[in-house]
């Protein structure tokens, strides 16, 4: 009886191991695949990591970047501007076109060489 016992222990168990065979090799197949992806997460995350380290001790400056971050508050500043002046309409736009007109002139004036005649005092 003892040795019936042992048998069908034995097929039991040789069966069990036959039919789990399988999912041991796509355990092992999906082990590897979660493995690699935590390795790119962690690659991926320790790069940016790296840059954010960087950009905050000012390693990492990009000049286009910081060029577009100023001209970005530029243009919110007068878009801000214009919207809560107290002038009419017609008056902002008139200011405008004299800065515009009035900094495109100096701009022509550096480019070319000239020196402004006018002294700080009579720019007042």
């Amino acid at each position: 009886m003892r040795r019936e016992k042992n048998s069908l222990l034995d097929l039991l168990v040789d069966a069990g191991l036959y039919l789990l065979d399988p999912v041991r090799e796509r355990v092992a197949d999906h082990i590897d695949t979660v493995s690699e992806k935590a390795k790119d997460a962690y690659q991926e995350a320790s790069g940016r990591v790296r840059k954010a380290s960087r950009a905050i001790t000012g390693e990492d400056q990009h000049g286009l970047s910081s060029t577009a971050a100023l001209l970005l508050g530029v243009g919110v500043g007068v878009a801000l501007g214009i919207l809560f002046a107290p002038a009419s309409g017609e008056q902002v736009r008139r200011n405008i076109a004299d800065t515009a007109r009035d900094f495109g002139g100096r701009i022509r004036r550096g480019v070319s060489g000239e020196s402004d005649d006018a002294g700080p005092a009579d720019r007042l």
